[in-house]
């Protein structure tokens, strides 16, 4: 049987602790306290069906560069060199003619 050399080493007064003994040195991990800073924190997720309406996005918008193209199945911007072929309602990426 192989030793494990970096494994803390157990003596005989490990074993003779009560329980009640254990749990109070384990926090509980089930209260129902409420970390309060966490609860104020904006950047948290928002829940399903809460008002957004007072929620301003700032987007910057680029122009389509012209090593670019919108694929006209998938309609996502790729580069030029992901191009498999153009019909006749425009170009068709890789991933899309597979």
């Amino acid at each position: 049987m192989a030793t494990d050399y970096d494994a803390p080493r157990k003596t005989e007064d490990d074993g003779n602790e009560s329980i009640e003994a254990l749990k109070a040195r384990v926090p509980d991990t089930m209260s129902g306290s409420v970390d309060v800073e966490d609860a104020d924190n904006p950047s948290s997720f928002d829940l399903p069906g809460a008002d957004l309406s007072n929620v301003e996005l700032d987007v910057v918008v680029l122009p389509p560069q012209d090593d670019e193209f919108t694929c006209m199945n998938c309609f996502l911007v790729k580069h030029r060199s992901q191009i498999d072929h153009e019909d006749g309602s425009g170009p068709i990426c890789h991933d899309c003619a597979a």
